[in-house]
């Protein structure tokens, strides 16, 4: 039952993945219907036997205001793979500033990095080119579908056809 389930909107668009029960709840209600599901597994009551969800669909359209991935301490970390992108550590991890507070630099996805506590430390208020200590990737603002699917790291294979689709 520790699995995840590709949630997706009326017209295909993936938005979210959501754990198993929450997504046999919404069949049962009929909120949304089984796309896909997984041969290998099944979910057993005393009485009946139901197809493991992989994929679902919702029967109606959930209208999303913006599509862009909340700036958020973990999403930063997830975008960086948990890695401080100084020294490479996944021990101990802040958030650095790559264009320090002190000197103006905005809380954004651009100036935003993962940084070990040493690292950060050693850093201080500087620039990490006044510092000597390059970033191994320079930050980014993430495109949603691509965040979307690197979400575990993997991605399930009848998940693919619609995190890779173009609209």
């Amino acid at each position: 039952m520790n699995a995840n389930v590709l949630v997706l909107n009326q017209d295909y668009q993936p938005l979210s993945i959501c754990s198993v029960q929450r997504s046999m709840k919404l069949i049962f209600l009929e909120k949304a219907e089984l796309l896909h599901d997984d041969p290998k597994k099944e979910l057993r009551t005393i009485r009946e036997s139901f197809q493991f969800p992989s994929v679902i669909r919702l029967r109606s359209y959930i209208r999303v205001p913006y599509n862009k991935v909340v700036l958020s301490r973990r999403n930063i970390m997830r975008r960086d793979n948990f890695t401080c992108m100084y020294c490479g550590s996944k021990n101990d991890l802040t958030i650095d500033h790559v264009w320090p507070k002190s000197r103006g630099g905005k809380d954004v996805w651009e100036n935003l990095t993962t940084a070990c506590e040493k690292c950060n430390v050693k850093k201080g208020s500087r620039t990490p080119q006044e510092a000597g200590m390059p970033i191994f990737k320079q930050p980014y603002r993430p495109i949603p579908i691509t965040f979307f699917r690197d979400y575990n790291g993997n991605v399930q294979e009848p998940w693919k056809p619609y995190l890779y689709m173009t609209w």
